[in-house]
């Protein structure tokens, strides 16, 4: 089973607020009801992991976040989504370095304006914006007439 089926499989036994309400007594070690519908939220939450065959709770939660631990993504991975700029740091350090990583993917050439726009249009939906701090950065040159651009 997937991780996503996993959590699915988890949240959807705990829609139903009885199954919740259930499986909070459980949590808690409070005894349950002796009733049909209690018997049945148990046997639910049993299939989906929450609590064992005598009902106490399980650490299903626990043990799937240790199965699947957060990525921690580090270096300019913190402002990309598939390969692409998600966000611009605040940190001048920080941008300093994303913008570096950008500049290191231009060719090192005299580039057009819209050869510029064209390589920078891969990793950001902003590409006036990216252009301009690559530009303030010292990273990018701009030819004094404005007709094309150079990586520094």
């Amino acid at each position: 089973m997937t991780r996503m089926n996993q959590w699915r499989r988890l949240a959807a036994a705990l829609a139903d607020p009885h199954r919740a309400e259930t499986w909070a007594r459980a949590l808690l070690g409070q005894e349950q009801p002796d009733d049909k519908r209690t018997r049945k939220a148990l046997d639910e939450l049993a299939a989906a992991g929450l609590v064992d065959a005598d009902g106490r709770a399980t650490d299903a939660f626990a043990r799937l976040l240790a199965e699947n631990p957060a990525v921690t993504r580090e270096g300019v991975d913190r402002w990309l989504r598939d390969g692409r700029i998600d966000s611009f740091p605040a940190r001048p350090k920080d941008r300093l370095e994303l913008l570096r990583w950008v500049a290191a993917r231009l060719p090192e050439r005299e580039l057009t304006e819209a050869e510029v726009g064209e390589h920078l249009s891969l990793v950001t939906g902003d590409v006036a914006t990216l252009r301009r701090y690559l530009v303030d950065a010292g990273l990018l040159h701009r030819a004094a007439d404005g007709s094309g651009y150079r990586r520094a």
